[in-house]
């Protein structure tokens, strides 16, 4: 068996890859709930099926750590929860670089899913490791700037500026979808940029069981089911969502709505099919995982989703693979899943809430055009079954180390050297978006290429 750059060759017809050591870097994973979470989970789980060494390194949550089979690779870092009021835990400064087991890792590759506090420790350990970094730009940073101890339009000019510089730092970006890579190109990325969507396991969620799901949440087996899944937080336009739907209760006197999730806006959802009066005929399901969530999806008849901060809407593959269609607004991700009047509508981004409910109404009144939109739902997601994207990003993966090897062979760099210069570049690079953000500085200077 031989030893390269941190890759191991082993005979693998079905391959026909070296099998490397992958150390992901991400600020949220299970038991936290959420898209990036799902991802890297689901990056976890084939490319360890598929022979390869992984790593997770990812903060602590007050709920506790995944199920034993993934928490065996997972490095928990020292985290300060709840941080300003939101689910999300913020890693202690350095917390990951006291951690015996990263230490002796040996990783051939450094994926990033984040560009702050961790992604900075990715790129620290990268440079101290001499391996690339892959980054996928999993959100749009500025609809998060709420969470940001400072409140202004300026925050979130400073938190996508500071996911560009990031990215430039990277030999190669994963974009989850092509609307977000035109955005990210727009707004300064030069590093390569591949889309490659975040991928399900469609066969699953086709499995789920309507009927088993319905009885289980006490929803009417006749009833015709308005669905939403997904966090429940102010960058998901949750208002505006509740008030949709509550208007399609009502003027559909049938229907049940049925949201799946949890998270600080609940309470305010709430409050919304209160006013509406349709409170009675809601269900707040919570957070689901397994069975029991492949069964709520099942039992959905159409799936409202009004976000305008995805970069792709992982849950939009997931529910069409139930053969659920999808009522959306017009914004990145969104657009890249949802075909409109083929497997739902995709409406105007600033369609009103009334606009929104009455075709929601329509598609519950319209049985046989849902069915036609709900087998272009199945159709759509089979093109996101993770077999297909895992193998994408194996792939790149490959043809990014193959670029860092050549690269190394070409120079004779110090790994000190290299550590040093990483570190001012993280300083820099924060520093230029501050002063670009709230002082008005001119524009980031053009980044020094990535690796060696």
């Amino acid at each position: 068996m031989a030893e390269t750059l941190g890759v191991w060759h082993f005979p693998c017809a079905a391959l026909h890859a070296p099998f490397v050591n992958i150390c992901h870097f991400t600020n949220t994973f299970l038991p936290h709930v959420g898209g990036v979470a799902r991802a890297v989970q689901t990056l976890l789980e084939d490319q360890r099926a598929a022979g390869h060494g992984v790593l997770v390194v990812a903060p602590e949550f007050d709920e506790g750590p995944a199920p034993p089979r993934l928490e065996r690779s997972v490095v928990r870092v020292a985290a300060l929860t709840h941080f300003n009021d939101s689910d999300f835990s913020v890693r202690l400064p350095l917390a990951a670089a006291l951690d015996d087991r990263l230490a002796g890792f040996p990783a051939g590759l450094v994926h990033a899913h984040h560009p702050f506090l961790l992604g900075d420790t990715a790129l620290r350990e990268a440079a101290r490791r001499g391996v690339p970094v892959v980054f996928t730009h999993h959100t749009l940073y500025e609809h998060y700037a709420r969470y940001l101890p400072v409140r202004s339009d300026a925050a979130g000019d400073f938190a996508a500026d500071v996911a560009t510089r990031f990215a430039n730092r990277c030999a190669a970006v994963v974009a989850p979808s092509r609307s977000v890579r035109d955005l990210i190109v727009e707004r300064g990325v030069t590093a390569p940029v591949h889309v490659i969507p975040t991928g399900i396991d469609v066969a699953l969620f086709a499995a789920g069981d309507g009927a088993a799901g319905r009885a289980a949440l006490g929803l009417p087996a006749e009833a015709q089911v308005i669905g939403h899944l997904g966090r429940l937080a102010g960058e998901k336009n949750p208002r505006y969502l509740a008030a949709s739907i509550g208007v399609a209760l009502r003027l559909r006197a049938d229907a049940r709505a049925l949201v799946v999730g949890d998270g600080p806006a609940r309470g305010e959802m709430s409050e919304v099919f209160s006013e509406l009066g349709v409170a009675p005929r809601v269900v707040f399901a919570g957070k689901l995982a397994g069975r029991r969530l492949r069964d709520a999806c099942a039992a959905m008849d159409v799936f409202a989703f009004a976000s305008r901060s995805e970069t792709q809407g992982l849950v939009l593959a997931e529910v069409m693979a139930a053969g659920v269609p999808v009522v959306a607004l017009d914004a990145p991700g969104a657009r890249d899943v949802v075909r409109d009047g083929k497997n739902g509508r995709l409406l105007a981004a600033d369609a009103s809430e009334l606009v929104f409910a009455r075709v929601l109404a329509n598609a519950l009144r319209r049985v046989a055009t849902r069915l036609r939109w709900a087998e272009g739902a199945r159709r759509t997601a089979a093109t996101l079954d993770r077999a297909r994207t895992g193998r994408r990003l194996l792939a790149l993966y490959a043809e990014v180390m193959r670029e860092h090897e050549r690269a190394l062979r070409a120079s004779a760099v110090n790994p000190a050297l290299a550590r040093l210069v990483t570190e001012g570049q993280i300083i820099a690079d924060k520093t230029g978006a501050l002063l670009r953000a709230f002082a008005g500085g001119a524009p980031p200077a053009e980044p020094a290429p990535a690796g060696p």
